[in-house]
């Protein structure tokens, strides 16, 4: 596990990000085909996601402001390891409802690749769609 703590480490850039319906495995790219991100993993024990969908332009009005909500996630926690699952319990959060919480992330390496998947939730962003889960990899950043 000594490994894997010093692998995560560090700063990684979103590649691709799809949700995945637990109903029907059906699988989207809900941000778009070229979302944008970055978690970071300190030594220290922080963890701190961005994440922004494709396209997103600046907003002219109130609720242009409002939708933009819907394009992105970010929040950030102290972090453990659990085996293949990081656990990062939140204390800043774009989603008030995570404040508070321990969310969970199963992850695994392939070269310079980190997979994570997230456990089964509504989707934070587009509710009573059911049960979801993210798809994501990242690479690492240099």
């Amino acid at each position: 596990m000594a490994d894997e703590g010093a692998n995560i480490l560090g700063i990684w850039r979103l590649v691709s990000y799809e949700e995945e319906f637990q109903e029907t495995g059906k699988r989207e790219p809900i941000l778009g085909k070229k979302p944008t991100g970055y978690i970071i993993f300190t030594p220290e024990g922080r963890f701190v996601a961005v994440i922004t969908g494709d396209g997103r332009k600046a907003p002219e009005t109130d609720q242009d402001r409002a939708d933009l909500l819907k394009s992105m996630a970010a929040y950030t926690g102290m972090y453990h390891l659990e085996g293949d699952k990081f656990i990062t319990k939140v204390d800043v959060s774009w989603d008030p409802a995570w404040l508070g919480t321990e969310q969970v992330r199963f992850f695994r390496f392939d070269g310079d690749l980190l997979h994570v998947t997230t456990a089964w939730l509504q989707s934070p962003t587009r509710p009573g769609l059911g049960m979801v889960r993210g798809i994501l990899t990242f690479e690492r950043a240099k």
